[in-house]
């Protein structure tokens, strides 16, 4: 999976996605404004917006598979635990369970398919890209199952993007 996110990858998404990140960086940050976060962990962190764009009394920390800039995971303990646009690209959780343990909170972002939409013909039906499609309440469940309860969600990104939505969950263990 990693040989599609390299250089040439980062600077195309660098090229085609800067008009928009500011705005949506700042969507993101007012998303999870209410857990007051102080050190936050960007897992995925892609060309890095959501840090470039990150208020001033925050730490970031951040991580991908890419050779992208990054801080690495440096903290035990985050606030938040933001995958923006990361879940779908994983094959499964394993690789991340760990950050479960050590944050308050998760934010993320994922295409969501909705009733009524043909798979075949989506817009985020990418098989080679994509490795998982959900739905909300799969989304409840699975992170039910490893103790948050969701504070919200919403299509807060759309415009710009379509049938993207935002979800913030709290961890009940802490």
């Amino acid at each position: 999976m990693s040989n599609l996110y390299d250089l040439e990858y980062y600077y195309k998404m660098l090229k085609n996605n800067s008009l928009t990140s500011k705005a949506i960086s700042t969507i993101r940050w007012e998303f999870i404004a209410e857990t007051n976060p102080r050190v936050v962990l960007d897992y995925g962190t892609g060309v890095g917006f959501f840090v470039a764009f990150k208020p001033e009394n925050v730490t970031v920390d951040s991580y991908d598979i890419g050779p992208f800039p990054q801080t690495g995971i440096k903290h035990k303990d985050y606030d938040v635990v933001c995958f923006w646009d990361v879940l779908e690209h994983m094959p499964n959780f394993h690789e991340v369970h760990p950050y479960f343990n050590i944050t308050n909170y998760i934010a993320f972002s994922v295409p969501l398919l909705t009733p009524n939409i043909d798979l075949r013909t989506w817009k985020h039906f990418k098989p080679e890209e994509h490795l998982k499609v959900f739905t909300e309440p799969q989304l409840d469940s699975l992170f039910a199952y490893y103790g948050f309860s969701k504070i919200k969600s919403a299509y807060v990104e759309c415009p710009p993007r379509v049938d993207v939505k935002s979800f913030l969950y709290k961890n009940n263990k802490r």
